[in-house]
Protein backbone atom coordinates (compact mmCIF):
# COMPACT_ATOMS: atom_id res chain seq x y z
CA UNK A 1 0.00 0.00 0.00
CA UNK A 2 1.45 3.34 -1.01
CA UNK A 3 1.20 6.40 1.17
CA UNK A 4 -0.70 9.23 -0.47
CA UNK A 5 0.06 12.90 0.00
CA UNK A 6 -2.64 14.70 1.94
CA UNK A 7 -4.74 16.70 -0.47
CA UNK A 8 -6.19 19.96 0.81
CA UNK A 9 -9.84 20.12 -0.25
CA UNK A 10 -10.86 23.37 1.41
CA UNK A 11 -11.92 26.29 -0.74
CA UNK A 12 -9.24 28.32 1.07
CA UNK A 13 -6.35 25.91 1.70
CA UNK A 14 -4.54 25.89 5.03
CA UNK A 15 -0.84 25.09 5.29
CA UNK A 16 1.31 24.26 8.28
CA UNK A 17 3.84 27.07 8.25
CA UNK A 18 5.68 28.96 10.99
CA UNK A 19 5.43 32.67 10.23
CA UNK A 20 6.17 35.59 12.55
CA UNK A 21 2.94 37.15 13.81
CA UNK A 22 2.05 39.86 16.30
CA UNK A 23 -1.34 39.62 17.97
CA UNK A 24 -2.74 42.50 20.04
CA UNK A 25 -5.82 42.21 22.26
CA UNK A 26 -7.15 44.22 25.21
CA UNK A 27 -3.93 46.21 25.63
CA UNK A 28 -1.66 43.16 25.47
CA UNK A 29 0.69 42.34 22.61
CA UNK A 30 2.07 38.92 21.74
CA UNK A 31 4.96 38.19 19.39
CA UNK A 32 4.66 34.57 18.30
CA UNK A 33 4.53 32.44 15.17
CA UNK A 34 1.75 30.70 13.31
CA UNK A 35 1.35 26.94 13.44
CA UNK A 36 -0.84 27.05 10.35
CA UNK A 37 -2.42 29.67 8.16
CA UNK A 38 -5.03 30.20 5.47
CA UNK A 39 -6.31 33.39 3.89
CA UNK A 40 -9.25 33.15 6.33
CA UNK A 41 -7.31 32.78 9.57
CA UNK A 42 -4.35 31.56 11.57
CA UNK A 43 -3.59 29.18 14.44
CA UNK A 44 -0.84 30.13 16.90
CA UNK A 45 0.47 29.75 20.45
CA UNK A 46 0.41 32.52 23.07
CA UNK A 47 1.28 32.69 26.77
CA UNK A 48 -1.84 34.45 28.08
CA UNK A 49 -5.45 33.29 27.92
CA UNK A 50 -7.60 35.15 25.40
CA UNK A 51 -11.25 34.13 25.52
CA UNK A 52 -13.16 33.22 22.38
CA UNK A 53 -14.92 36.12 20.64
CA UNK A 54 -12.15 38.57 21.62
CA UNK A 55 -11.30 41.01 18.85
CA UNK A 56 -7.60 41.12 17.94
CA UNK A 57 -5.27 43.05 15.67
CA UNK A 58 -2.97 40.83 13.59
CA UNK A 59 0.29 41.63 11.82
CA UNK A 60 1.87 38.81 9.81
CA UNK A 61 5.24 38.80 8.09
CA UNK A 62 5.21 36.77 4.87
CA UNK A 63 8.62 35.97 3.39
CA UNK A 64 8.64 36.70 -0.32
CA UNK A 65 10.17 33.77 -2.18
CA UNK A 66 10.28 35.08 -5.75
CA UNK A 67 13.69 36.74 -5.83
CA UNK A 68 16.29 38.22 -3.53
CA UNK A 69 15.49 41.84 -4.41
CA UNK A 70 12.02 41.66 -2.85
CA UNK A 71 11.48 42.14 0.87
CA UNK A 72 9.19 40.40 3.30
CA UNK A 73 5.58 41.44 2.94
CA UNK A 74 3.54 42.56 5.93
CA UNK A 75 -0.13 41.73 6.23
CA UNK A 76 -2.24 43.64 8.73
CA UNK A 77 -5.85 42.87 9.56
CA UNK A 78 -8.38 42.49 12.35
CA UNK A 79 -9.64 39.18 13.59
CA UNK A 80 -11.59 37.43 16.27
CA UNK A 81 -10.49 34.49 18.42
CA UNK A 82 -12.80 31.60 17.55
CA UNK A 83 -11.13 28.90 19.67
CA UNK A 84 -8.78 28.84 22.67
CA UNK A 85 -7.15 25.58 23.78
CA UNK A 86 -4.95 24.85 26.80
CA UNK A 87 -1.52 23.66 25.70
CA UNK A 88 -0.14 20.81 27.83
CA UNK A 89 3.35 22.39 27.73
CA UNK A 90 1.96 25.73 28.97
CA UNK A 91 0.22 28.63 27.33
CA UNK A 92 -2.66 28.50 24.89
CA UNK A 93 -3.29 27.75 21.24
CA UNK A 94 -5.69 30.15 19.59
CA UNK A 95 -7.53 30.06 16.29
CA UNK A 96 -8.08 33.50 14.76
CA UNK A 97 -10.63 34.22 12.04
CA UNK A 98 -9.70 37.24 9.91
CA UNK A 99 -13.00 39.14 9.95
CA UNK A 100 -11.68 42.52 8.76
CA UNK A 101 -9.12 42.11 6.01
CA UNK A 102 -8.72 44.03 2.76
CA UNK A 103 -8.76 42.01 -0.45
CA UNK A 104 -5.16 43.05 -1.23
CA UNK A 105 -4.02 41.68 2.14
CA UNK A 106 -5.96 38.43 1.70
CA UNK A 107 -4.46 38.06 -1.79
CA UNK A 108 -0.93 38.37 -0.35
CA UNK A 109 -1.67 35.42 1.96
CA UNK A 110 -3.26 33.44 -0.85
CA UNK A 111 -0.24 33.96 -3.15
CA UNK A 112 2.11 32.94 -0.36
CA UNK A 113 0.13 29.75 0.38
CA UNK A 114 -0.11 28.79 -3.29
CA UNK A 115 3.69 28.36 -3.41
CA UNK A 116 3.34 25.32 -1.16
CA UNK A 117 0.36 23.62 -2.77
CA UNK A 118 0.73 20.82 -5.32
CA UNK A 119 0.19 22.09 -8.82
CA UNK A 120 -2.51 20.56 -10.98
CA UNK A 121 -0.99 18.50 -13.81
CA UNK A 122 -1.28 20.27 -17.12
CA UNK A 123 -3.02 18.55 -20.00
CA UNK A 124 -0.47 18.47 -22.85
CA UNK A 125 -3.29 18.30 -25.44
CA UNK A 126 -4.40 21.85 -24.56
Amino acid sequence: MTKRAKVERRQHPRIEQKLPVNVAANGYGFATETKNISCLGAYCHIDKYIPPFTKVAVKLKLPVMRNASERDSDVECKGVVVRTEDETKGGFNIAIFFNEIRDAQRNKISRYISQFLPQEPRDPSR
